[in-house]
């Protein structure tokens, strides 16, 4: 069960360049909004909420952004997300999934489809790629909170999947279903998880060349970085020898 991580290159998340932060708080503030108006503004009674405050909180997003994020769910002018899901592939035969929160679907498709077609990939239709992943639950813990056994068995007495310890820390995935369950548990012998949410994990990876590497990355990093997209997943697997030459 445990040993290196399954989610590997698999989903490619923006990193914590001050550049970049005003657009990432912009997109954290706008999944507690979201998450806020489907249930309850309460954290400890709304699941989804309080995983969208803990995924704000690990990138230090400041409390103020956070309370205003849930009143803006509480008032009448608050916008009218739709969650909507986007497949596709990409360069190398990589299977690409799109998850975005969107006031304009069309917009946010002719934005997406453009830039599948420019990085030498094609979007298709909903369910094209998804029975290549499976829908799970996954948290994350650092490496310090305890060791690889003790993970591991809390883990597995609270009903989770699988777990992979590695330098980077601690994964644990669970059923889609057993997400809360899992993670309430663990946080309970553990504290609060850095973060815990639904992801899609590919039944296998697809190995991608130097070229394709290059290409990819690019059309990844441009997916991400559209305002309406919240995360961003694909079955890639770029051998280290070819990272490095990226420098």
């Amino acid at each position: 069960m445990a040993g290196h991580s399954q989610f590997k290159n698999i989903m490619f998340r923006k990193g914590a360049q001050d550049a970049k932060r005003a657009k990432l708080f912009s997109k954290l503030g706008r999944e507690i909004t979201v998450a806020a108006k489907s249930g309850l503004p309460e954290p400890d009674k709304n699941p989804r909420l309080r995983a969208a405050i803990l995924a704000a909180r690990k990138e230090n997003m400041p409390r103020d952004n956070i309370d205003r994020a849930i009143k803006r769910s509480q008032g009448g002018d608050a916008d009218n997300y739709e969650e909507v899901r986007y497949e596709g592939f990409g360069p190398g035969g990589t299977a690409i999934i799109v998850e975005a929160l969107t006031d304009n679907r069309n917009r946010t498709a002719a934005e997406l489809r453009s830039n599948f077609t420019k990085h030498g990939g094609n979007m298709g239709a909903t369910g094209s790629v998804a029975h290549m992943f499976a829908r799970v639950g996954q948290v994350l813990y650092p490496l310090d909170v305890a060791g690889e056994e003790a993970v591991l068995e809390a883990a597995l007495e609270a009903g989770a999947e699988d777990v992979a310890s590695t330098e980077d820390g601690h994964e644990i995935v669970t059923g889609a279903e057993s997400l809360g369950e899992v993670r309430d548990a663990l946080e309970a012998k553990f504290g609060p998880a850095q973060s815990a949410k639904l992801v899609w994990k590919p039944g296998n990876t697809v190995t991608v060349g130097e070229d394709d590497a290059q290409t990819l990355l690019k059309l990844l990093d441009i997916l991400d970085d559209n305002d309406d997209v919240q995360q961003v997943f694909a079955n890639y697997d770029i051998p280290e020898s070819v990272m490095e030459k990226f420098g």
